[in-house]
């Protein structure tokens, strides 16, 4: 047993050594070395077309092209909303000159005179994901007044800061609503209210305690927004309760026709893809 346990092991030794030469012999050779070089190159390229990819992913996920805010509302009436003038949790209709035809039913208590003109609503609100830049929280060296006075805020951010301006004019985060419910509806995060009334008589648009309930019509269009903004700015996070609130009403509330034909028509106004929408849509 011995005799033979040694042999083997004497055998398994001379085939490693033959092995090792065998190894160096190749090494130094030039069809080796070509071997590695060829090797080596593919996997550059492997990594650089995944770098490539990620890359492009995101450079198409987010708005990279339209910095105003007020070309952006001038962009979704004249070319996305042109054929389809009503807003998001009244349904009302507005016209060219932005004048309102409010639903039956619909009254508004505060904000009166805002109530008779459509405005363009951030449904995730500018402030939620404005606090993260330092230009909002802290100010910056360009923003100083006529009288040298320093100021921060929204109005900074949207001077200093290019990251900021884009976020701010992002078409697919922007919608038509009538002037009092954007003003009443502030920038409170969306929740349920089941215990309270509507503020807006017919439209059932519900406001209390910094909180905001949307009509039901509603619902699905601002969940896949917000799931939106957040897939493709880093710097905006949901919390988990809002986020699971938005996964519920994407699921309850599915895509609709309309919502699908805007999503294709800031595609190409904007240049990047909603890839929560084109996951839906088709």
């Amino acid at each position: 047993m011995s005799v033979f346990y040694t042999a083997n092991v004497c055998g398994f030794q001379k085939k490693m050594e033959m092995a090792r030469v065998q190894h160096y012999r190749l090494e130094g050779s030039p069809s080796f070395t070509s071997h590695i070089n060829k090797v080596r190159k593919s996997i550059v390229k492997r990594i650089l077309f995944i770098v490539g990819l990620l890359l492009a992913f995101n450079a198409t996920a987010a708005n990279l092209h339209i910095e105003s805010f007020s070309k952006a509302k001038k962009t979704l009436e004249k070319n996305v909303y042109f054929d389809h003038r009503t807003t998001l949790y009244c349904g009302a209709s507005f016209d060219t000159k932005k004048n309102i035809t409010p639903p039956p039913g619909f009254k508004s208590d505060k904000y009166v005179k805002r109530s008779k003109k459509v405005e363009w609503e951030h449904v995730v609100p500018a402030e939620n994901f404005g606090r993260t830049f330092i230009e909002w929280r802290d100010g910056d060296t360009q923003c100083v007044n006529n009288k040298g006075k320093a100021y921060k805020g929204r109005r900074c951010a949207n001077k200093a800061s290019k990251e900021y301006r884009l976020m701010q004019s992002d078409l697919y985060n922007l919608f038509p609503a009538i002037g009092s419910v954007n003003a009443a509806r502030s920038n409170y995060n969306f929740t349920m209210l089941p215990a309270e009334p509507a503020d807006f008589g017919s439209c059932q648009v519900k406001i209390d305690n910094r909180k905001a309930e949307p009509p039901i019509a509603a619902r699905g269009r601002i969940a896949r927004t917000y799931l939106y903004m957040e897939q493709s700015y880093s710097r905006y996070r949901m919390s988990k309760s809002q986020r699971q609130l938005m996964a519920a009403w994407d699921k309850q509330f599915p895509v609709s026709a309309w919502e699908c034909k805007r999503a294709e028509r800031i595609e190409k106004l904007q240049g990047n893809v909603n890839n929560v929408l084109k996951t839906r849509c088709h």
